[in-house]
């Protein structure tokens, strides 16, 4: 009925108030009627030059705008906070690319995102299918945090670093170099090294360039990324393998060991490539965290 008074009297007539309205002229003059009825007051003039409002009239349209007006605001406050109450962040979590780091931030952060919710979804580091899953990124999850310096990696997703990781040596434990506290490239003459192929992270290929210089070092390419099947390679041919600090706990029968060299590479926070605004919202909050702590 409310809704019929305004139109009538924003439209001027009945019939035009009708058709805005998709009723029919007798409809709508039917529900202001009842309306009038309800309220035991005269709200339009009639005559046939059409309608117009009375002054109790007005004074009731005035005080429906308004309701009309708050009624919106409230719903649209609601689905607000329906969609954030329902918003979950999916966060990717492998062997190699284990989502404590992320985890970790986002316990700083999470006053930001108390309403948010949180779900870890597993995927496996195939070297075959590493590509798909970070292509994944804003479908299958929203957020990875791992080591980044593949150019192929970064056609398929943003990166936002957070930090330096160094690159090691890793050798089985019956090793002869697993006694090391910390290893010179002398050290590694004679030993074969297992790396990525050439030509897609240029710390890689800066530590190749490096251990080209001593020919007593074999080098033996690995596929393009890593995956257990690596590791597991280390350890049953006895070869000495290039790593990083943070996989230290990947294999239990592998030893990680600093190398007196500068060769660090970047790890930081994955996201999609078009990113939603609570995406944005997240990946902001987290440059701006990382600048007070810089």
């Amino acid at each position: 009925m409310l809704t019929a008074f305004v139109c009538a009297a924003d439209c001027g007539s009945f019939n035009k108030a009708a058709e805005k309205l998709y009723l029919s002229p007798p409809s709508v003059m039917k529900q202001v009627n009842t309306l009038e009825k309800h309220l035991d007051l005269q709200l339009f003039e009639r005559d046939a030059h059409g309608i117009r409002l009375t002054a109790a009239g007005q004074i009731i349209y005035r005080h429906a705008r308004q309701m009309f007006a708050y009624s919106e605001q409230a719903i649209a406050e609601a689905r607000r906070a329906a969609d954030t109450a329902q918003t979950t962040f999916r966060i990717g979590s492998s062997l190699l690319n284990p989502c404590k780091p992320f985890m970790d931030l986002w316990y700083r952060l999470d006053q930001e995102f108390s309403s948010y919710r949180l779900n870890i979804v597993p995927f496996e580091d195939d070297h075959e299918g590493i590509l798909s899953e970070i292509a994944s990124l804003g479908d299958k999850f929203d957020f990875l945090i791992g080591v980044c310096d593949s150019q192929l990696w970064m056609n398929y997703c943003n990166f936002l670093p957070l930090g330096k990781y160094q690159h090691c040596i890793a050798v089985a434990r019956d090793h002869r170099l697993a006694r090391y506290d910390k290893l010179t490239l002398p050290d590694l003459y004679g030993e074969t090294v297992m790396m990525v192929k050439a030509g897609d992270s240029s710390a890689v290929d800066g530590i190749r360039a490096e251990l080209r210089q001593h020919p007593q070092i074999r080098i033996e390419d690995t596929p393009q990324f890593y995956d257990i099947d690596v590791f597991n390679r280390c350890v049953q041919t006895k070869s000495a393998m290039l790593t990083i600090e943070c996989w230290k706990d990947v294999h239990p029968s592998l030893v990680t060991i600093p190398v007196e060299w500068d060769h660090p590479i970047p790890y930081g926070l994955l996201y999609p490539l078009d990113p939603s605004e609570e995406i944005q919202r997240v990946v902001e909050c987290v440059r701006e965290y990382t600048k007070t702590i810089a």
